[in-house]
């Protein structure tokens, strides 16, 4: 390497010291890096700043901060355009003009990765923005950084190789290298990989919010607290914090108690015994429903308690009841209260939640089971 760069120092002395140039073209020159610097100026400017207002009439934040982005590299490209003019200008010998073309190329290459990151990072910025802006639930703190950080390395890397490559050093083995040691990397860091995609995975979709009441298949719920890029957080109505992997979050089935809406439907099954009139029990389970609707701070008061009967059962005509709660954890105070006034009003009106009862139908003349009588102990024996 060190004989690489000892090389072009010595051609570039012996260029400067032959002193085949005149002082017209030396006056040229000077000429055409001043237009540059001034063109430079002038775009940095004038031009950059007709540009910013016009974005800014038109209401785009993309296009400002695309104008700021390509700022700076378009200036720079402008003035490395007017000194390799310049310097061609001088008619350097072939060995000088190898250099002044590398070395133009390479400081080409490091403005265009300076201009592709920063385009890049202003539209992970303006994407940010406009997500927080349209949907505040759906924001991450931590996606769009640490995008913008890959982003960054994966340019820095390419235009090191592709400077390496115009410098004329070979890249072969390093590339070859380098696919190697990600490989064994991304075999080494699979789980970490998989959190983390899985991670951009949930938060993209937008199902999964900071606050909402969650519930996975496995019986673990609670509020979704933080998702970060390796786990997400739970806050439990036990007051514990759970902690998942995304790998496994993204995969499981989860009910989220807080989309499309807060509140939600309590479904409280009951039955009472075939003797009772199920006309008063309808009466008298909506006014349960409609007292616990009134005043349990839990319930929702905006949405009618439903009444419906079920099916005929082994020992009860069953029904179910239906009232709503404003929010998941609201259900559980508010299934109590409605299970404890349903229970205290049917045995105050004399209505009756049977048993398990089972008929028996005995041949004609046979009146009792002796032997079957222990059996039967505890059991409503019916002739």
């Amino acid at each position: 390497m060190s004989e690489f760069f000892r090389n072009w120092w010595q051609a570039l002395s012996h260029w400067a010291t032959g002193a085949g140039t005149t002082w017209v073209d030396l006056l040229i020159s000077g000429v055409i890096v001043v237009v540059a610097i001034v063109i430079a100026i002038l775009f940095s400017t004038l031009v950059f700043r007709r540009l910013l207002r016009l974005s800014i009439m038109s209401g785009v934040d993309f296009d400002v901060k695309t104008a700021a982005a390509i700022r700076l590299p378009f200036a720079a490209f402008i003035v490395l355009s007017g000194i390799y003019v310049a310097l061609t200008v001088l008619s350097p010998p072939p060995a000088v003009q190898v250099v002044v073309n590398k070395t133009s190329g390479v400081i080409a290459v490091l403005i265009g990765a300076s201009l592709v990151n920063g385009i890049a990072s202003a539209t992970l910025l303006w994407l940010q923005i406009y997500l927080r802006r349209s949907h505040p639930e759906h924001g991450s703190g931590w996606l769009f950084p640490l995008v913008r950080r890959g982003v960054l390395g994966f340019v820095i890397a390419v235009a090191a190789m592709v400077c390496l490559d115009i410098l004329g050093i070979n890249i072969n083995p390093l590339v070859a290298g380098l696919g190697i040691a990600g490989l064994a990397v991304a075999l080494a860091l699979q789980p970490t990989l998989a959190n983390f995609f899985a991670g951009t995975y949930v938060v993209t979709e937008g199902l999964i919010s900071v606050g909402d009441y969650v519930e996975m298949s496995n019986g673990i719920d609670g509020y979704v607290v933080d998702v970060s890029w390796r786990s997400t957080r739970l806050h439990t109505w036990t007051n514990n914090l759970v902690v998942v992997p995304n790998s496994l979050f993204a995969e499981t089935i989860i009910t989220n108690y807080s989309k499309p809406e807060d509140p939600v439907d309590v479904v409280v099954p009951c039955g009472v015994a075939y003797e009772n009139d199920l006309r008063r029990v309808r009466v008298v389970s909506l006014e349960v429903m409609e007292t616990v609707r009134r005043e349990c701070p839990g319930a929702d008061t905006e949405t009618e308690p439903t009444f419906r009967y079920e099916a005929f059962g082994e020992s009860n005509i069953n029904f179910y009841m239906i009232i709503r709660a404003r929010n998941r954890v609201a259900s559980f105070e508010v299934r109590s209260e409605l299970v404890e006034e349903l229970h205290s009003r049917l045995a105050a009106e004399g209505i009756t939640i049977n048993y398990p009862v089972r008929k028996l139908q005995l041949p004609d003349g046979l009146t009792s089971l002796p032997a079957a009588q222990p059996l039967l102990r505890g059991s409503h024996l019916e002739e």
